[in-house]
This record gives structure tokens, sequence and C-alpha cells, in this order.
């Protein structure tokens, strides 16, 4: 695990914390963007915890910068946790639409960024409650940069020069329905049960409709799927035949985790 933050005495905090966790091991540290990329590029981390208000490189350009060098190396991508003050929705939305897996604020208890980090470490997404709500409310820029979730190809555009994601209308309609699902978070095999296809039509779906729509990562996915209303967030859970979440949690619909949202 990389953890990478400029205040020194958080950084030693979070390494001190981590470092101690049975399962979780602090490969490199940094304290800037451009260290950040370099460290992950020098240490492949599973996972990185990473603030979104860097010097020298922000959080958001230094998250695609790595997404995009992993794929450039076909090297697994590390999953991004963004570790933001309550006040950061700006660069928060920036650093999702760059390709993080997770967001938490740094008022969260240590145990339950332990229960994160080891969330992301086995391949899902999670958000703290509101996290996804907040993003589609303050809408923010797309990255292509990184590669499609369940595929290993490459994608070419950074953060700094991506152009704005196409619409839904590049989708088939099979791609709208599994996009749709996915935000409701409903995870591959779940969906080929649904659609009655295999789990492997289903990846090969979603590979193209992330593609098309110049997204990295589920997360991304779910954010589109609510701003450009392809899913009703009152509606997802019944349209799933469960009952609706309490507030506060309802913003994917998905699996939940302590008091975050799990996206598998």
């Amino acid at each position: 695990m990389l953890v990478v933050d400029h205040h020194d005495l958080m950084r030693a905090g979070l390494v001190a914390l981590v470092g101690a966790e049975p399962g979780l091991v602090v490969v490199g540290e940094a304290a800037d963007g451009p260290a950040a990329v370099a460290q992950a590029a020098r240490t492949r981390p599973d996972v990185i915890l990473m603030e979104p208000a860097l010097p020298g490189l922000d959080g958001a350009r230094a998250c695609a910068r790595i997404l995009s060098a992993a794929a450039r190396a076909r090297t697994a991508r590390p999953r991004v946790l963004v570790l933001a003050s309550s006040d950061a929705d700006e660069q928060v939305g920036r650093a999702v639409h760059a390709g993080a897996s997770g967001v938490l604020y740094k008022d969260v208890a240590p145990d339950r960024l332990l229960r994160a980090l080891h969330v992301l470490a086995a391949g899902d997404c999670l958000f703290a409650p509101g996290v996804v709500r907040r993003l589609v409310a303050g809408g923010g820029p797309r990255s292509g940069g990184g590669t499609c979730a369940g595929t290993d190809a490459p994608g070419t555009a950074g953060a700094s020069d991506a152009g704005p994601a196409p619409g839904l209308g590049v989708l088939t309609p099979r791609e709208r329905q599994i996009l749709g699902l996915v935000a409701t978070g409903a995870t591959n095999d779940e969906m080929a049960a649904l659609l009655r296809v295999t789990e492997a039509t289903v990846k090969s779906h979603l590979s193209r409709a992330m593609t098309k729509l110049g997204l990295v990562s589920r997360a991304q996915a779910v954010v589109l799927a609510y701003e450009t209303g392809l899913v009703v967030p009152h509606r997802c859970r019944a349209g799933r035949g469960e009952p609706p979440l309490r507030p506060g949690t309802w913003v994917t619909g998905a699996r939940h985790v302590g008091h975050g949202t799990r996206i598998t």
C-alpha cells in the first residue's frame, strides 16, 4: 500500500495505523503528486491511500497518471482511496472521474478506514455516505485515462487533456441496460443470471460500454448513470425487488459495508 499526504504528521500517523493492521503492508509513502506517481511506478501497490489536495500535482491528475502508467505497462491497476476533507467536493469529483475507486472523509474512524482499505484490496469500490449524491449534484470533468474495469485494454487520455464523455446514445440497448444494473450495485454474476447470459458476455458488454464512454472504473459508471438520469436513486433498489435504503444511504443501491457504500 502507498500512503500519500502532504502533511508529515498526518502521513506518519496513517503509515503507522496501516502498518499495524494484519494483511496490510505499506510499501511506500509520498508527500506530493509527482512523488506519488514515481512511487507508484516503483512499488506497484495494490491500493493507494491519497489525499486530493497535493502540491506539485493534485490528487486527480496524480491518480490519472498512475492509472495510465499502469495501463501502458500492462500491470495491475491500483485501487485509489481518496481521503478528503468534507469541503473538497470539487477535488473529490475530479479524483473519482480520474479513476479513484473510493472516497472517505478525514473524520472517519480508524477502524472504518482500515476496513475500507481491505474492501479496496479485495477489488471492490467504497464511498462514504452521500459522496455519490454530492458528486452527481456537483458534476465535474471526466478522464479517459487508465484501463477499463475487467479488461486489460489501456486508455490514452489523461485528466488534463480528456474531453467531455460521450452521451449514452453511443451505447447499444444491452450496454445501457448493463450500465444501469451496475449503478444498482449488481455484480457480474447477478447480471448474468438476470439477463440469462454468461458472465463473460456481461463483462464484454460492460467493457465495451466503458470504453465508449471513456470510463475507467465502475465507480465512474455509477456516477454517470445518475448524472444522465439512466438510474433514478429512489427507484433503483425497488427495481431489483429490494426495500428502499435508509436516508443518507440510498445513493447507489449497492452493498453496504459499515457506514460506507460498496460497489462491486
